[in-house]
């Protein structure tokens, strides 16, 4: 498969950009700052400079032409709430339109444990502004026709990959490092079993590959 990777220099991103190019797909990170293409292209990716802040929906379509499937990976990284939502939630919706017009019907979208419009996060909590974007970015990208899939991994971390997830509505663990979030992605990507599919997880006991064989 081609895929563009969207928010290709995040820490998550540059994880999966080897995993996809190791299983034998051709991978493009979009990326907002020149200065990063090297890392990304170490990653295994060709870099394409391309700001989806402050693209519409036409020229994001042209920038991931000819793609067939699109990682979303990008987020505003905890700036002031119009950003976060500017970025999470309505950069992200003209993302999933472009896809349609570019006729990359295959979306993922890496989001978090607990989006939901009823997530719970107090308005006066500086995580609510996060939370508001991603369950409207999630909502949005479920009632497209396009093959979709919604990552929902708990409290990120930077520890080495366990390989093992537990995959269910509640996880009962409270963490998942990145490079397993990447593991995820990279294994649902060309798995048509999680299309349309929301997937909770958490670090478990449970290799990845037969968490995900469980999909239905």
């Amino acid at each position: 498969m081609k895929i563009a990777i969207i928010g290709g220099h995040g820490k998550i991103a540059l994880l999966l950009a080897p995993l996809l190019a190791e299983a034998g797909h051709e991978v493009t990170s979009l990326i907002r700052n020149p200065d990063h293409a090297g890392d990304v292209e170490a990653a295994g990716a060709t870099a394409l400079v391309h700001d989806i802040e402050g693209s519409d929906v036409a020229a994001i379509a042209s920038a991931i032409s000819g793609h067939d499937a699109v990682i979303w990976s990008a987020g505003a990284g905890g700036g002031s709430p119009a950003r976060t939502k500017a970025v999470d939630h309505e950069a992200a919706v003209r993302s999933m339109e472009a896809a349609a017009q570019a006729g990359a019907r295959r979306y993922v979208m890496v989001s978090y444990l607990g989006s939901r419009p009823d997530h719970g996060v107090p308005q006066d909590n500086p995580f609510w502004h996060y939370a508001e974007a991603k369950a409207a970015a999630d909502k949005a990208l479920r009632a497209t026709d396009l093959d979709w899939t919604i990552l929902g991994p708990g409290t990120l971390t930077l520890e080495p990959p366990t390989g093992r997830i537990e995959l269910s509505p509640s996880p009962t663990a409270d963490n998942v490092p990145r490079a397993d979030v990447a593991a995820v992605a990279a294994a649902v990507v060309d798995d048509p079993r999680s299309y349309r599919q929301t997937i909770p997880f958490n670090t478990g006991d449970t290799p990845i590959a037969e968490a995900l064989a469980t999909l239905a």
